[in-house]
């Protein structure tokens, strides 16, 4: 498999992940569909985020030849192997949200992952770094520096969101459900249009024939 086929892959994956993530989250869903479809939902989502960080991680630093010779390498695979963790976390989380949830009489919908979030942010912050270091700190007219800083903006929309799903011990409700909720949906939108913006171009059969 070439890499710019796993490229697109990865960006689909993160995508769809994405989609299920900001849907979930959608005013108006739980109503619609109830617990049991809203948890299978983020944990769906979840799946194909891990599957499109774990492309990710196979395709950076350490895994190309002649890499760990720059400080870009190195955060480069440190973000998508943190941000690769995060996902499992997600993972634990929206399904055990799932397993409660399924045939009971009044389960619970699926909080934002602490963990999760605090790994993603970490893998933001490291991309943005390995960014730096290549010199496009500051390139606007690049989709790639886009992508990266949209998806810092969707690390922190995660992490707002976790903060305000913290569950108060004396009410036993969360902080904010608007604002977790809307953190959720604003980080899974900033992820989805950072997934698109470097989503490489199909490959014609031509061209793959002769590659």
């Amino acid at each position: 498999m070439n890499r710019l086929l796993r490229l697109r892959r990865e960006s689909i994956g993160f995508a769809i992940g994405s989609a299920l993530f900001g849907l979930g989250a959608c005013p108006g869903y739980l109503t619609l569909v109830g617990e049991d479809w809203t948890n299978a939902t983020f944990f769906v989502g979840s799946v194909f985020f891990t599957l499109a960080a774990f492309i990710q991680l196979r395709l950076s630093g350490r895994w190309r030849g002649g890499a760990w010779k720059s400080k870009e390498d190195w955060d480069d695979w440190w973000s998508a192997a943190i941000q690769f963790i995060g996902t499992l976390f997600f993972n634990l989380s929206t399904f055990s949200a799932l397993a409660e949830s399924i045939g009971a009489t009044a389960g619970r919908v699926w909080l934002p992952d602490a963990y999760g979030s605090v790994m993603f942010l970490v893998s933001g912050v490291l991309a943005v770094s390995a960014t730096r270091h290549a010199g496009h700190l500051w390139d606007p007219d690049v989709r790639s520096w886009w992508s990266t800083w949209l998806n810092l903006a969707g690390a922190v929309a995660f992490g707002v969101s976790a903060a305000a799903a913290y569950v108060i011990p004396l009410t036993g409700e969360p902080i904010s459900i608007e604002w977790r909720n809307l953190g959720t949906f604003i980080g899974a939108l900033c992820f989805l249009v950072a997934a698109l913006l470097v989503k490489p171009p199909r490959q014609s059969r031509n061209s793959s024939q002769r590659g």
